[in-house]
């Protein structure tokens, strides 16, 4: 599973002109899922995100977790995570998992983080086109595949 967190002053999710989720301070997850993804991934990201210092203490220094700064977390699915490029100049998908096997675990990683950071995830809607609108904060943008835990 590989995701996109990026430290944000808001965000929001649009789907056909009508605002299905919008944060103020927080994170913004773009989530990836592919075919050999398991819960083992989203327990290891998921406690990997609700304890990620990216937010700036009282000095100034990114010490904080979003569980301490009380920010609120938007996470939006995107099977383009796991584009590859290597041949010709259209990408690849075929290590994104099949909407068969990705929703239930993108479902089960909303849930966890939920649980582990003991706040609300909002979302945008699975397979929806959707407008995704953010101002990063910093710019903090980080990027973590459970498959590349060392």
């Amino acid at each position: 599973m590989r995701v996109l967190v990026q430290r944000v002053a808001e965000a929001s999710v649009t789907i056909s002109g009508r605002m299905k989720s919008r944060i103020g301070a927080g994170m913004m997850i773009l989530a990836g899922i592919e075919a050999a993804d398991s819960d083992e991934d989203i327990e290891w990201l998921c406690n990997k995100l609700s304890k990620l210092r990216i937010f700036d203490d009282a000095d100034g220094v990114m010490n904080l977790d979003v569980m301490q700064t009380g920010g609120e977390i938007l996470a939006v699915s995107q099977f383009t995570l796991h584009a590859s490029t290597r041949k010709g100049n259209r990408p690849s998908y075929v290590k994104a998992a099949p909407e068969a096997v990705s929703r239930p675990l993108y479902e089960a990683f909303v849930r966890r983080l939920s649980e582990v950071s003991g706040r609300e995830v909002k979302t945008g809607e699975f397979g929806a086109d959707m407008q995704v609108a953010l101002v990063n904060d910093g710019p903090v943008t980080i990027w973590i595949d459970s498959k590349n835990r060392e």
